[in-house]
């Protein structure tokens, strides 16, 4: 069980790089920065003795679709984002919404008992559980593991005929 200073590190870790995604105008920086949010919330599965989704966490996403995104931005060739003005009043707006969605949220917390107490252990895994998710996977959803199949498998195509150069 991770301590709770290190569950509030990961935790801020992935939230600070997930706000980086969104404000780098850099698309390669910004890729690079939902790699580091997805190895902190890997972290959080880890912590919650979610082994085998925390492992796949790094593999899949950190790994191989970090890796497709990065060939995809490199491949169509995209700038960093000019420079334009800022709506201030637009942007404390979102500020002030934010703040008060926060405020909220933890006078909610606050108020509600359960919130203060930490999690009881999980029970202990059975030995083979990659297996029943492997047997849960191929058995029950086949249909949706191939439709997710054919949606990369056009969505590569699609990066593909995009960044063909024409000749002239």
């Amino acid at each position: 069980m991770m301590s709770p200073f290190l569950f509030w590190i990961f935790a801020i870790l992935m939230l600070v790089f997930g706000a980086a995604v969104i404000i780098n105008r850099n698309p390669v920086a910004s890729a690079l920065s939902l790699v580091v949010s997805f190895f902190g919330l890997a972290a959080l599965f880890l912590s919650l003795d979610a082994y085998f989704i925390g492992v796949i966490q790094v593999l899949v996403y950190a790994g191989a679709i970090m890796v497709l995104f990065l060939f995809i931005i490199m491949l169509l060739d995209l700038r960093a984002e000019e420079l334009r003005k800022i709506n201030w009043i637009a942007s404390a707006g979102g500020i002030a919404v934010a703040l008060a969605l926060m405020f909220q949220i933890f006078s909610v917390v606050e108020k509600f008992p359960a919130a203060k107490q930490s999690f009881p252990p999980l029970a202990k895994p059975a030995p083979d559980d990659v297996r029943q998710i492997g047997l849960l996977l191929f058995n029950n959803y086949t249909l949706p593991f191939q439709i997710i199949g054919i949606v990369i498998l056009v969505a590569t195509v699609g990066v593909i005929i995009l960044s063909r150069r024409e000749t002239r």
